[in-house]
């Protein structure tokens, strides 16, 4: 549904002027999506998308390249927490999950993590120092 969602997002941008989330949440429940202000905001986050100033006001664009890789969907999609103690990332996913998710987070090649093992469905990785290691999460979270 997120997938659904988050595409119809970018081919409503690519064809339409929408100004505000409020429009946005409009547009998308008259296509028969659910969702509320809070989950447009997040798909706004997620999708990385820009305002532009027009005449009318500031708009949303996409900026190019913003189509979702595979990888980063089966990192969002299989992702279910991410936590930290010290210098060492858990992430729990989907059961199993993990192996997947850990080869989408190894391509993402993050300087900070040195290396994660995975299971069925949780990943630890070991990160350069604690401040790295609640930086990344928190960064991660957002994807």
């Amino acid at each position: 549904m997120k997938q659904e969602r988050q595409k119809a997002i970018l081919e409503l941008l690519r064809k339409q002027d929408i100004y505000t989330q409020e429009e946005l949440t409009l547009v998308l429940k008259h296509k028969g999506f659910s969702v509320a202000q809070a989950t447009v905001s997040r798909d706004i986050r997620e999708l990385g998308l820009l305002k532009k100033n027009t005449r009318k006001g500031q708009k949303y664009i996409v900026p190019e390249g913003t189509e979702v890789s595979p990888l980063k969907r089966v990192f969002r999609d299989g992702l279910v927490s991410i936590d930290y103690a010290g210098n060492m990332m858990v992430l729990r996913t989907l059961s199993g999950m993990a192996m997947a998710v850990a080869a989408a987070l190894d391509s993402m090649k993050f300087p900070e993590i040195l290396g994660s093992v995975a299971g069925d469905d949780v990943i630890i990785c070991v990160v350069k120092t604690k401040a790295a290691a609640a930086a990344l999460s928190e960064k991660l979270n957002v994807y």
